[in-house]
């Protein structure tokens, strides 16, 4: 099928996501895994089972140059971190939104996810650090509770839209898995982190754990864990950010 590919609406690293009337069209580069397109749009529709507010997918096809793209529902709304800017006082309320958000997000089961625990286990084996370390993670990673929470992997106000009439849309389930709701906290903390916003970071953290009645320090036990699994992808100028988040948490 043949789209209009002339309204950019989101430049990502190795895709573009462009507006088509009431279609969201992301193109994914040429050299993307077809496997990984195809797993994308499997967890998106595995998500869309739960009921949570997400666009719904509705083809996934080879567009121009044979690359590959997801068509999903276009949902006309701004960023919940274009609200945060744009109102600077009502920052505490739209963090509120955010955090009951993950939380509705946590409280989903998808047994046919992928295991959340595999694939850090599986980055941690590719990150760039020495077999002392990569051995003290998967330890620690081993030792962890074992849950099956949905986690949408990237949690932050950049995916969320706010719909005309106010609804909340969670977008991008490209990293989504079931496991330990605290990893996906530990990584929405560091994505804070990552963007600048410390005050945030800190401001999200404690409002989660009041919100979901969690201790800090098992969330901050996964830390080195997720920073591990997070630096091998990115540039290199955040995979060194990530790395000195390894061994910020002593080992026990």
């Amino acid at each position: 099928m043949s789209f209009n590919l002339d309204r950019v609406i989101a430049v990502r690293t190795n895709k573009t996501v462009y507006r088509d009337g009431d279609k969201a069209i992301k193109v994914f580069d040429k050299d993307y895994k077809k496997a990984d397109v195809l797993n994308e749009a499997l967890n998106q529709a595995r998500i869309e089972e739960t009921g949570l507010n997400i666009p719904k997918i509705l083809e996934v096809s080879l567009v121009e140059d044979g690359k590959w793209a997801i068509v999903s529902e276009y949902i006309p709304g701004k960023t919940l971190d274009r609200l945060m800017a744009e109102n600077p006082d009502k920052y505490d309320e739209y963090l509120e939104l955010f955090v009951d958000l993950q939380i509705k997000v946590h409280s989903m089961k998808s047994p046919l996810l992928n295991k959340l625990k595999d694939k850090m286990n599986r980055k941690i084996s590719e990150a760039d650090l020495d077999a002392t370390t990569r051995y003290e993670l998967h330890t620690r990673l081993e030792g962890m509770p074992k849950h099956n929470k949905v986690c949408h992997g990237d949690f932050n106000p950049s995916n969320i839209i706010i719909s005309e009439d106010g609804t909340p849309y969670i977008l991008d389930w490209s990293h989504a898995t079931q496991g330990n709701a605290s990893a996906d906290v530990a990584r929405t903390y560091l994505l804070f982190w990552l963007n600048g916003d410390m005050t945030g970071a800190d401001k999200y953290l404690d409002l989660f754990c009041k919100k979901s009645d969690t201790a800090k320090q098992y969330i901050q036990k996964w830390l080195p864990i997720v920073a591990a699994s997070q630096s091998v992808k990115g540039n290199p100028k955040e995979r060194e950010f990530l790395l000195s988040w390894v061994n910020v948490v002593e080992y026990e």
